[in-house]
């Protein structure tokens, strides 16, 4: 399970006393921490790898957006920072599919469920959230989707 392999790197890290690689795992020990307290109300998850998986992709867009915004306002410092973070938050996430597979996974998908226009893209992005979570990134997958119907 990842939530182990994340206990495992902190615990690796601070041995090792690498203390940029040790705050970042807390930091994801917290989102994830955040996110239990928050579905108590609801129901548990089905799959404790999709919860963290889920965490940890919206932690990287996070600080994908923090890196564009500190590299056009000239902060490199703070953007080597998010870099740094990053780069430890994607060690945890599994393999992503690259864009060739993501295209063909996506054509067979419009196939499969008979979608021929943009007004099918609701149904295609569904069935690829139930299929391809956490395998493919989503934001790109939306524009993927819509150039495959338009």
């Amino acid at each position: 399970m990842i939530r182990d392999d994340i206990k495992a790197a902190l615990v690796q890290s601070m041995k090792a006393r690498n203390e940029a690689r040790t705050s970042a795992i807390r930091l994801i020990q917290a989102a994830i921490k955040n996110k239990d307290i928050e579905l108590r109300t609801g129901a548990a998850p089905a799959d404790d790898d999709a919860l963290v998986t889920d965490v940890l992709q919206k932690m990287a867009k996070q600080r994908r957006e923090s890196i564009e915004m500190f590299d056009k306002g000239g902060r490199t410092e703070l953007a080597d920072a998010e870099r740094a973070e990053l780069a430890v938050i994607e060690g945890f996430l599994p393999a992503q599919m690259d864009e060739a597979e993501a295209r063909a996974a996506i054509d067979a998908l419009v196939v499969e469920l008979g979608a021929t226009s943009v007004k099918d893209m609701g149904r295609v992005m569904a069935a690829l959230k139930e299929r391809y979570a956490g395998q493919m990134d989503m934001s790109r997958a939306s524009g993927l989707v819509k150039a495959a119907l338009g």
